[in-house]
């Protein structure tokens, strides 16, 4: 016991000397949290710019024009012809493109259907989409007041226009996101990615400084060399790094759904649970491959390689079954594709215990990777020791002399 508050103590030190890792747990995450908070805080995309081409150049193309502009969702900008429309949507100037052809409204009032052209950037997937359906929306409101007006000129029954437009009323209902929010949508599963690649660079870093130690020296009776006091030295590191990374996992919830007041449903005493099974799934992934690399830069370029499409894994904004089959396999290495499923269970669904409980049995793999480490490390690590003692040898003998 005195030997681990001895090596938690000097891992207090070795963070105190390193303004890097010292960044790390400190101003960085609160940072990195606070900006990406502020890139969606809008909730929602609003005004974006829609090219209207009126070609009709009549009342109902008018109206038209002023349903779109009382959708808060679209900016209409007036051109006065295609090409000029697209060349600006191809310039990122407009997002879509509406165009009123020749004769609408007489077409309308001969009994033939003309057609609106409308177009929009499916680039940009989701302002796509929002921009498809509120046109749709807006042009699908002003078309259903002027069929209206069409029936009662023709002596139908106001009480029967409405039948004959409409005759089965639907009702859609957004669940788990009623407004569409983005900050709902988007902005949980950005910090969790962000969490797990700092939790990731934490531990990788302080195992990569074992490395860099004088192996030759010792620090309180303690001995810098890798292979002395291994198993001590990273429970040190567990102990003094996993309640620093909560303290960060619990401002992220207390962030999202206590000072935003973002919707939950269920309990963030078992989102700290499932926090605790991911943080603790980083900690062995960064580990094996430690141990099964040995070399700092190669450490961190691996990791960092492996943790990057978190977010993309996470299922929020493409569904995970549709990926080819290697995907899905990386998919299930990244602690964080199993923490948020209990995320969204717990926030959306309010999961209880034995549901997140269930979920948590899916972090298996990662307690089998531990006797694999244990064996990797007690193969490799005296190896890379035995290579560090042979370059100080090469490096403490005298050159030889000139001419020699």
């Amino acid at each position: 016991m005195a030997q681990l508050v001895a090596l938690v103590r000097r891992e207090l030190r070795a963070l105190w000397r390193d303004p890097w890792q010292l960044a790390l747990i400190s101003y960085i995450p609160l940072l990195g949290i606070l900006c990406l908070w502020w890139l969606f805080s809008a909730g929602l995309p609003r005004q974006l710019p829609v090219a209207i081409v009126d070609q009709d150049h009549s009342q109902l193309s008018r109206m038209l024009t002023r349903q779109l502009k009382a959708n808060p969702v679209t900016e209409p900008r007036s051109f006065t012809d295609l090409p000029s429309a697209v060349a600006a949507m191809q310039q990122a100037q407009v997002y879509a493109v509406v165009v009123f052809p020749h004769d609408m409204k007489k077409d309308l009032l001969t009994g033939h259907k003309p057609t609106i052209d409308v177009r929009y950037n499916s680039q940009f997937l989701l302002v796509g989409k929002l921009l498809s359906s509120q046109i749709q929306l807006s042009l699908g409101d002003g078309l259903l007041q002027i069929a209206g007006l069409k029936q009662l000129m023709t002596g139908t029954p106001k009480s029967q226009v409405a039948v004959n437009l409409s005759p089965v009323k639907s009702q859609t209902t957004a669940l788990f996101n009623r407004n569409n929010n983005y900050i709902g949508f988007l902005v949980p599963p950005v910090l969790v990615a962000l969490w797990q690649l700092l939790s990731m660079l934490v531990m990788a870093n302080s195992l990569n400084r074992e490395l860099q130690l004088n192996a030759a020296h010792s620090e309180e009776g303690l001995s810098n060399r890798l292979t002395e006091h291994f198993w001590p030295k990273v429970l040190a590191k567990i102990l003094l790094f996993t309640p620093i990374l909560m303290l960060q996992g619990g401002f992220i919830l207390a962030w999202l759904y206590l000072y935003l007041a973002l919707p939950f449903a269920g309990s963030l005493a078992l989102l700290l649970v499932a926090q605790l099974f991911m943080l603790l799934a980083v900690w062995s992934l960064v580990l094996f491959i430690f141990v099964l690399m040995r070399d700092s830069a190669r450490v961190i370029s691996f990791c960092t390689a492996l943790f990057a499409p978190a977010f993309a894994f996470m299922g929020i904004t493409f569904p995970t079954h549709e990926m080819p089959q290697l995907a899905q396999w990386w998919r299930l290495i990244m602690p964080s594709s199993h923490y948020i499923e209990s995320h969204v269970s717990v926030v959306s669904y309010g999961a209880a215990w034995p549901t997140v409980a269930q979920q948590l049995s899916s972090y298996w793999g990662f307690i089998g990777l531990l006797p694999l480490i244990y064996l990797l490390a007690h193969k490799l690590l005296p190896m890379t020791v035995k290579a560090q003692a042979e370059a100080a040898e090469y490096d403490a003998a005298p050159l030889p002399a000139k001419g020699q």
